[in-house]
């Protein structure tokens, strides 16, 4: 029996759209809300309420034009008549039998005019949220929205938002936050606490959603918890704010951040009562939830802002349309001639700006990531030995393990977009290249579970690599850069009494430095090395000035001796020729250094 696949609904017209024609949705059960001509809607309206009032029939007898039964046929026949109607236009049976298995069936809408289910085809973006798990059911979820709805109520929510936003201001400029938060990392107890307080956070931002959708009359959906890229995420199935307008679905995706300014006000409290920096961390983390989720890049709540503004649900799809037209100046792609004025302008404005961010960012990250491997994999060591050291062994433990997944999981996240990017531009290179019946050869001898182990080895080999990239030394100079002996003439020393003039001055011994550079050789200050005695002092107090002070005038730099080419003190080494005089001394294996090197 033709009909629509199980858990299929119809939501209708798309108000305040950005489209020229306003579409109509249709809501599938596993969460994907497709757009639908007015004449497909309206056949798959007939098709639905022709299918509740059918009497189910036995398969076996079947017509040999659309392979329907004859039940079947019969309500294949109802809607062609009724379509017409509606559309002005004939239709027969065979029409419909067309639509459902060349256009709405290959949707997942309904299926097939034999009766036999569609293949469900799955979204394959990397962008969307992974294993799903439901943990409240609907029935939850719409008492847990009832308690919290009325927050929405205008003269509550301008109250809110001005008490948020005053302490908003008292806290980042009156509370040293940064302290704060390095007085909080420091501690296992505290790291703790922030973690929690912050998933707190997150899970009454869902809260928010489903309250927002509440009180505009439609059912929230499930709430539970995923894999967003890599890392954990809560989400609130707010599918049917699509029956609501522009405001109503607004209210929907600002709801969530209007509660984590809620949960940012009940932090305020608890720290006036007990001063705990641990409260300030946590509202600083909350904060940039807030900031994070309110960025326009990839889908978080300021991608569904800007979508719902416009009027057009699905941004990313208008990328490569866009691109063409205005970068490559090729002609306009239906897609956006389907659109209105200004949301083609909004939405064109939003790939060109978001696009060269995430591209820019994508760059940055690469080009960092070995030095970033290397710190996050120190990070890691120091941690576990701090917890394997801390008298609470089981705290330290468990925030050592926390702050190591924290350090891990955005490396993990950076390895699986770069694959993901490379297979999707893979597969686009196969499909342009490669010929059909190739491909087709190909996919057959390779079964899923052997397409599975090769994605595994390839990430294995890649991680692997990384991290041996990470931890490779870098190469050390195999010469030491010495010092060029200076010869620059002491200065004469000024009159003074014999018994307080000192030895003249020699070169400080060059002193092996962390970045490899030379110290700079002084001969204008004497060098005082650890372990010389008061003896050693005295007596060279005592001993004869080098020159006494005389009317007669001062010798040349010529005629005078630097005192760098003194003897060396028995005690201190012999300074090391520098690379030329090296060079210069030995020649085959000779000493041709007083011949050479003067």
């Amino acid at each position: 029996m033709p009909g629509l696949t199980e858990g299929t609904e119809l939501v209708g017209e798309f108000t305040g759209s950005g489209y020229r024609v306003p579409p109509h949705l249709v809501h599938r059960f596993d969460g994907q809300v497709i757009h639908l001509p007015p004449l497909l809607y309206q056949a798959t309206k007939l098709i639905a309420e022709h299918e509740r009032t059918a009497e189910p029939e036995p398969a076996g007898k079947r017509r040999a034009k659309s392979g329907a039964t004859q039940g079947g046929y019969a309500v294949m026949a109802k809607v062609a008549e009724e379509l017409g109607k509606l559309s002005g236009r004939a239709f027969t049976a065979e029409h419909v039998a067309y639509l459902m298995d060349k256009k709405l069936a290959p949707l997942g809408i309904t299926r097939y005019s034999d009766g036999s289910p569609p293949e469900i085809p799955k979204a394959n973006s990397f962008l969307t949220l992974r294993f799903r798990k439901a943990v409240l059911s609907e029935r939850a979820t719409w008492f847990i929205a009832g308690l919290f709805a009325w927050l929405f109520t205008p003269l509550v929510l301008m109250a809110v938002v001005a008490t948020v936003l005053v302490g908003e201001v008292w806290v980042f400029l009156s509370q040293d936050v940064g302290t704060a938060v390095a007085t909080s990392m420091a501690s296992p107890n505290s790291v703790l606490i922030v973690v929690t307080l912050t998933l707190t956070s997150s899970a009454f931002h869902e809260c928010g959603h489903a309250a927002a959708c509440r009180y505009g009359k439609v059912k929230p959906g499930v709430m539970g918890c995923g894999i967003y890229l890599v890392w954990p995420a809560f989400y609130t199935d707010v599918t049917n704010s699509y029956r609501l307008g522009r405001a109503g679905r607004l209210r929907t995706d600002l709801g969530g951040v209007y509660f984590n300014g809620i949960f940012v006000l009940a932090l305020i409290a608890a720290y006036l009562n007990t001063h705990n920096p641990v409260i300030l961390a946590a509202i600083l983390f909350t904060n940039l939830e807030m900031a994070q989720q309110l960025l326009p890049t990839l889908r978080f709540d300021g991608y569904y802002i800007v979508s719902d503004l416009v009027g057009i649900p699905d941004l990313f799809k208008y990328i490569g349309p866009i691109l063409k037209h205005a970068v490559l100046r090729k002609p306009a792609d239906a897609r956006l001639d389907a659109l209105k004025r200004w949301p083609q302008i909004v939405v064109t404005v939003w790939v060109l700006t978001v696009l060269p961010a995430l591209a820019v960012q994508l760059a940055i990250v690469l080009t960092r990531l070995p030095q970033w491997t290397a710190s996050a994999l120190d990070s890691t060591h120091n941690l576990a030995d701090e917890a394997l050291n801390n008298p609470h062994p089981v705290l330290g433990v468990a925030s050592a393990l926390l702050q190591i997944i924290l350090l891990l999981l955005p490396l993990v996240g950076v390895l699986l977009i770069c694959w993901q990017l490379l297979s999707s531009l893979l597969g686009f290179l196969i499909r342009r290249y490669v010929p059909e019946k190739t491909r087709a050869a190909f996919a057959a001898r390779l079964t899923r579970r052997r397409r599975r182990a090769a994605f595994l080895t390839l990430a294995l080999a890649a991680s692997l690599a990384l991290i041996a990239w990470a931890l490779i030394p870098s190469p050390q100079p195999t010469t030491a850069h010495r010092p060029t002996r200076t010869t620059t003439p002491t200065p004469a020393p000024s009159p003074t009494h014999p018994h307080d003039t000192k030895p003249a001055p020699q070169d400080e011994a060059p002193r092996d430095t962390a970045t490899g550079a030379p110290s700079e050789p002084s001969a204008a200050a004497p060098t005082e090395r650890p372990g010389t005695s008061d003896k050693g002092q005295e007596k060279a107090e005592s001993s004869p000035s080098p020159r006494e002070p005389s009317a007669e005038p001062e010798p040349s730099a010529a005629e005078e001796r630097p005192a760098a080419e003194e003897k060396p003190a028995k005690n201190e080494p012999e300074p090391e020729p520098s690379a030329e005089e090296q060079d210069c001394a030995t020649l085959l294996g000779l000493s041709l250094g007083p011949l050479l090197c003067r």
